[in-house]
């Protein structure tokens, strides 16, 4: 179960990078990251057993308080920080570029943070499917090398600070997951009211505007709506509940799949993809092959 939610998952962002691409001269970073949580919060919330806030859950809450500010603390980092990290990555090096260095950094960094931290430890074969999915994904991060310089320096930095929050937002919900009983969807609410939590204060303190731009589109919105649907409510339901069943690290290798993922989707729509990128994609899926054998 937590292998196919981080594989759905996976696909999801694929999708999602890409349409999400299209929306950097309408939207600010900070700007695209509050109306997707205002969106995916309308549709989880009533999704949740009980509201959270509500007295019915307060009451039969699931999670101690330290549990709470640990789900928002996750929220906080993993999406109102490293989501508008990485939508600065995209507008700099594009979605490819973004979800390569992403996702390199981030499986890396969860492995060595849930040793730490859960004390979750890996066998031979996990960190051998491990390599193999990062070798490949660092291959055809190496095959597409096309930017000018001063781009791909605040690129890749935005894209690292990315990984780097999505590894303790990932190992935060994996702890929470472990000590606790509560349901999937209300810990995605929660970790997007942590989200939210940040990206507000955010806006209000560049005074970005709301709308994008021109506002009078429909277009946009159409895009943003469909982006927010498939790469964060549907993304972030199915990334807790890989947490929810599988070890950190194993769920960030499977999540970095969405690289190769996203060469698959540029083929489909007539990108020329560089040489070699098949035999890449074949050393991912070896990978993927070991972590769930």
């Amino acid at each position: 179960m937590g292998a196919i939610a981080a594989l759905t998952t996976a696909c999801c962002w694929a999708v999602a990078a890409r349409l999400y691409r299209q929306l950097g001269a309408s939207f600010s970073p900070v700007t695209l990251n509050f109306w997707k949580g205002l969106i995916s919060l309308a549709i989880l919330l009533p999704l949740s057993p009980a509201l959270p806030f509500s007295p019915a859950w307060i009451s039969a809450s699931p999670l101690s308080t330290s549990q709470l500010m640990m789900l928002l603390l996750s929220g906080a980092i993993g999406i109102g920080l490293g989501d508008t990290c990485f939508f600065l990555a995209l507008n700099r090096i594009g979605d490819r570029l973004s979800l390569l260095v992403a996702e390199t950094l981030a499986p890396l960094l969860t492995a060595i943070f849930a040793i730490i931290w859960l004390m979750e430890l890996l066998s031979w074969q996990q960190w051998l499917g491990i390599a193999c999915i990062l070798l490949a994904v660092d291959m055809v991060l190496r095959l597409q090398r096309r930017q000018q310089p001063q781009q791909l320096w605040s690129g890749y930095s935005f894209a690292a600070l990315a990984a780097l929050c999505q590894a303790i937002g990932a190992v935060i919900s994996r702890d929470v997951f472990l000590h606790s009983s509560i349901d999937v969807a209300s810990a995605s609410s929660w970790r997007l009211l942590g989200g939210m939590a940040i990206i507000v204060p955010m806006l209000l303190f560049s005074r970005t505007r709301l709308l994008p731009r021109p506002h009078h589109q429909l277009r946009p919105w159409l895009i943003l709506l469909a982006a927010t649907l498939i790469g964060t409510t549907a993304a972030i339901y199915l990334q807790m509940l890989a947490f929810s069943h599988s070890k950190a690290a194993i769920v960030q290798t499977l999540l970095a799949t969405s690289v190769i993922l996203s060469l698959l989707l540029a083929r489909a729509l007539g990108d020329t993809l560089p040489k070699g990128s098949l035999l890449w994609t074949l050393t991912a899926l070896l990978g993927v092959g070991l972590l769930l054998g």
